[in-house]
């Protein structure tokens, strides 16, 4: 039976990673150019063509979903590669198939998005089950690179790792908040989908409370690491914070300039960088 090397696993599994992060940029980039219905049908384009690249908003559109292909490919070889690591573990196994699971999930739920005419819950509902499978590519990415298989949440000193509970959850509460503002604001993938009736004002002044109080958690948790003398932590913390500054900084510089297309840009790529720097403090670096 053949046999893969960590080192080629963890290659794969970081291709994975990207691929599901990457992924999240061309499905905004689809919603900024206002080419939600670029393709009308799926998983056909439209009712003559399968695929179609005969417009701008086309080729858009289809460029994204073919690029879900990239993403199936490096999912299924997170699967196929987990069950011939040497040694297997039952750990990589369970988090490679949670790769497809999401995956599947996704393509179901653009199906959706296209059918229901860009409907906001679905594309919100697609977001953050994108946010779900970085996390869970993440992880795995993460215990590749690890020789203990039981060790996911990060150890702190004594009683210190509860405090990452509720910085999880307010991280959670300003991507959750943020996606309802994207749903209520100007940038819907096409200029007659359907918005929440919020009013924008609203919306966006929720979700900077919740960034101010994530921020915030942020900022005590890293003095708080000083204290703990974890040097690892305390530099995860640190980026996290540099990383939620620089997006609070492009949420508020984008909602004061009429949310231009550039700058909803940048905070989507902002929102995966914060993400991913949350995801390096909540769990377990590799000492192996």
């Amino acid at each position: 039976m053949p046999t893969v090397s960590q080192k080629s696993f963890r290659l794969v599994m970081g291709t994975a990673l990207g691929s599901v992060c990457l992924i999240v940029f061309t499905g905004a980039l689809v919603r900024l150019t206002g080419s939600g219905l670029g393709c009308s049908d799926w998983p056909r384009c439209n009712e003559t063509k399968f695929v179609d690249v005969s417009t701008g908003h086309t080729m858009i559109e289809q460029v994204n979903r073919l690029f879900t292909g990239v993403v199936s490919a490096s999912v299924i070889a997170a699967v196929l590669l987990s069950y011939f690591r040497k040694p297997r573990r039952a750990d990589l196994v369970k988090l490679s198939w949670g790769l497809i699971i999401g995956v599947l999930a996704q393509v179901v739920i653009g199906g959706i998005v296209v059918l229901t005419g860009l409907n906001p819950f679905a594309n919100l509902a697609h977001f953050l089950v994108s946010i779900i499978l970085i996390t869970n590519a993440f992880v795995l990415y993460r215990r590749s690179m690890s020789d203990n298989p039981t060790i996911y949440i990060r150890r702190l000193a004594s009683g210190s790792s509860s405090m990452l509970l509720p910085l999880a959850v307010l991280s959670a509460l300003a991507i959750v908040t943020g996606t309802v503002v994207t749903a209520t604001g100007p940038h819907a993938g096409d200029e007659d989908a359907v918005r929440f009736g919020f009013a924008l004002t609203s919306v966006a002044r929720l979700h900077g409370v919740a960034v101010m109080l994530t921020v915030a958690f942020i900022v005590f948790l890293a003095v708080k690491a000083r204290k703990w003398y974890d040097k690892r932590f305390s530099e995860a913390v640190q980026t996290l914070l540099i990383v939620a500054c620089f997006q609070g900084a492009i949420g508020y510089t984008q909602y004061f300039t009429g949310v231009p297309v550039i700058l909803v840009a940048a905070h989507i790529i902002g929102a995966v960088s914060f993400w991913l720097a949350i995801c390096n403090v909540l769990f377990e670096e590799s000492h192996s």
